[in-house]
C-alpha cells in the first residue's frame, strides 16, 4: 500500500515532521514531531506541534501513533504535547535505554530516572511490525548515528531519521556517545536492499550547495546511485575513512543539551522542583 505522507518542515531545526495516512482510512500516525524551543529565554512553544494538530483534527484523524526514529539531539520531541491533544502510542527503538543509561549519566540524573524506557508507550526490536488502520508497519533497527535508531517501513514509504540525507548531502554523523561509523554504514545497507522504488523520507535536511530548495523525499534507487557518501557501491573502508575525518570537524548541535534530556524522558520536561519550576542542566566538559 502506498501511505499519503504529509511533512511539516521546522527551518530552526531544518528537521521534517510527518504525518502517515491510511490511504483508506483516518488512522495515522506522526513521526519526529518538534517542540520549539528558545535556548536563550529557556522558552518552549507549540507552533510546530499545533500546525501537526491541526491537520489532523480539520481532516479527521485518528492519530493512532507517534514515531520516534531515535532521541533526536538537534531538537526537542512533541510526543507528549500532541498525545495529550489528540492520542496514539510513544514509540522508540529498545536501544533507547542504552542511550538512557549513557546520558543519565552525562547529566548526573541519579537512582529516579528509570532507564528502562518505561517513559514510552512501545519499545521496537528489529523484525516488529505495527498497523496504522490497514497500513502495516515494519521495524529495520538503523544504528551507527545513535544505538536507537530505527527505520520505520510503512506500505512502500520508509522513514529513515537521520540515517540517510537526500543523495547530495549524503549521511548521519556517527561521533555521539554509541555512534560507529562502521555500523552506520551496515544500518544504510539494509536500507538499501529494499525495493528500489521505495519512497525514503529524511529527517533533516539542510540544503546541499548548489541546491535552492528544501528537499525530504527521495528512493532507495536515488540513495543506490546517487548518494554522495554511500552510493555507486562505495565500500565500507572508504565511507568510515570519510565519515570519521567529516565528524571531526563539526561542532555540536545547538540544542543537544536540552534535546537530550528531554527526549530521553519521551519528550517529557524533568520533573519540577517543590515550587513547580523546571531546570534544564548544562554539564560542563563531558560533550
Amino acid at each position: 500500500m502506498k501511505p499519503d505522507v504529509t511533512a511539516f518542515f521546522d527551518e530552526a531545526t531544518n528537521t521534517i515532521s510527518y504525518v502517515v495516512r491510511d490511504p483508506q482510512g483516518s488512522a495515522c500516525a506522526v513521526v519526529d514531531s518538534v517542540l520549539d524551543f528558545d535556548y536563550a529565554s529557556g522558552r518552549t512553544d507549540t507552533r510546530s506541534a499545533d500546525a501537526i494538530i491541526k491537520f489532523v483534527r480539520d481532516n479527521g484523524l485518528d492519530v493512532q501513533w507517534l514515531l520516534e526514529s531515535h532521541v533526536h539531539a538537534d531538537h526537542l520531541s512533541a510526543a507528549p504535547y500532541i498525545q495529550d491533544k489528540v492520542g496514539g502510542k510513544i514509540g522508540i527503538g529498545d536501544n533507547i535505554r542504552i542511550v538512557q543509561d549513557t546520558f543519565g549519566k552525562v547529566f548526573n540524573e541519579g537512582t529516579e530516572f528509570q532507564r528502562d524506557g518505561s517513559q514510552f508507550d512501545r519499545l521496537f526490536v528489529e523484525g516488529d511490525s505495527f498497523h496504522i488502520g490497514q497500513l502495516r508497519g515494519d521495524v529495520l533497527h538503523t544504528p551507527g548515528h545513535t544505538p536507537a535508531c530505527l527505520t520505520y517501513v510503512i506500505g512502500d514509504a520508509a522513514f529513515v531519521g537521520d540515517t540517510l540525507f537526500m543523495p547530495d548531502f549524503g549521511t548521519a554523523r556517527c561521533d555521539f556517545p554509541g555512534g560507529s561509523s562502521q555500523t552506520l554504514y551496515n544500518s544504510i545497507q539494509k536500507i538499501l536492499a529494499l525495493p528500489d522504488e521505495t519512497r525514503i523520507f529524511v529527517g533533516h535536511d539542510y540544503k546541499a550547495p548548489g541546491r535552492d530548495e528544501y528537499a525530504w523525499e527521495t528512493t532507495v534507487g536515488e540513495q543506490k546511485a546517487l548518494n554522495v557518501h554511500v552510493g555507486a557501491g562505495k565500500s565500507a573502508e572508504d565511507f568510515v575513512k570519510m565519515r570519521d575525518a567529516r565528524d571531526a570537524t563539526l561542532a555540536m548541535p545547538k540544542l543537544i543539551i536540552p534535546s537530550l534530556q528531554v527526549n530521553m524522558r519521551a519528550g517529557q520536561m524533568p520533573p519540577a522542583d517543590e515550587q513547580g519550576n523546571v531546570f534544564l542542566k548544562v554539564p560542563v566538559n563531558k560533550l
